[in-house]
């Protein structure tokens, strides 16, 4: 199935009630994991670049990797955190058939016109955008914010009618990172809630949602790593927002980030003659298929969704 933009794929999941799992990839081995994992539960999926993975992979290299595919199910190409209109284009111009625009730091008015210009130009090209309201703390890739800003609801309803964007990723107390939360997690429901009063039916997407499993953590720290209190979005809290709420789109990296990293230290933990690149990469490969599939399966509910769009 050829890439497809976001109407469609949005519109199902908030009819009925799933999300669909937005997963960062910097190279073949995550690539295809997240394709395999999506595919064998026939699930419509979302794959994304950030800036910086883009500047370590190439945007070329990125491109001909997903266009290489042959898996049967809806996928989007999404660039993550595009900060410039130029990021943007990039990414249109290089088949991205959605992209993020975040200019969720500029001025209200600034990120207004920044997005709407981003919209014009991807919607005459037939590319659906996203763009953010609010701030969310932590520290990935090239985002980094040492404080929050719940995104304000009214704030929201104005943004969208101005802009015309197609999805808005909202602020209700997720984080980037590996470590999410300095006390009881919990996110505002309340916020979400007047924001889809004012806005109903539209897309809304959750970024900084990774669950960080310890289970994961402590495997890695026996292993050799040295990761400490890492903490996520317990998994309860992600199955509540996107099935009874509008939350469409759910995004997982640092999550990923663990899985593949576990592997790769496991090899090498437990075969210290392995100089075969091949092997722990496998093994990384195999954590990344099995974090997808529990998403997929358990937390967003968009196995078997794939043939219904």
């Amino acid at each position: 199935m050829s890439l497809q933009n976001s109407t469609k794929l949005y519109a199902h999941a908030i009819k009925h009630n799933y999300a669909i799992g937005a997963f960062n990839f910097v190279n073949l081995e995550t690539l295809d994991a997240i394709l395999k994992a999506a595919s064998d539960e026939k699930s419509p999926v979302i794959v994304q670049c950030s800036t910086s993975a883009i500047k370590y992979a190439g945007i070329n290299n990125l491109e001909a990797l997903i266009k290489a595919n042959n898996y049967s199910i809806p996928i989007i190409l999404n660039l993550d955190h595009g900060k410039t209109f130029e990021d943007c284009v990039n990414a249109i111009n290089h088949g991205f058939t959605n992209v993020m625009i975040d200019g969720s730091t500029l001025e209200f008015s600034e990120n207004i016109k920044l997005t709407k210009k981003v919209v014009e130009y991807a919607h005459a090209r037939g590319v659906t955008v996203e763009a953010e309201l609010g701030i969310l703390a932590g520290i990935e890739d090239e985002v980094n914010s040492h404080f929050s800003n719940y995104t304000n609801p009214m704030q929201a309803k104005q943004f969208v009618e101005q802009t015309g964007v197609d999805s808005l990723a909202i602020a209700i107390g997720t984080s980037h990172g590996l470590r999410k939360f300095k006390q009881t997690p919990n996110l505002k429901l309340d916020v979400l809630t007047k924001i889809e009063e004012l806005l109903p039916n539209f897309p809304l997407v959750l970024h900084g949602a990774s669950s960080i499993d310890n289970t994961m953590v402590e495997k890695l720290n026996k292993y050799g790593a040295n990761v400490k209190n890492a903490n996520g979005v317990p998994e309860n809290m992600l199955v509540e927002v996107c099935t009874k709420h509008n939350i469409v789109k759910i995004n997982m990296d640092s999550d990923l980030r663990i899985a593949f990293t576990l592997g790769v230290r496991e090899t090498l933990f437990s075969s210290p003659e392995t100089v075969d690149i091949r092997k722990y990469l496998e093994n990384g490969k195999n954590y990344v298929y099995s974090t997808v599939k529990n998403k997929i399966k358990n937390v967003f509910f968009s196995s078997n969704k794939a043939n219904l769009i």
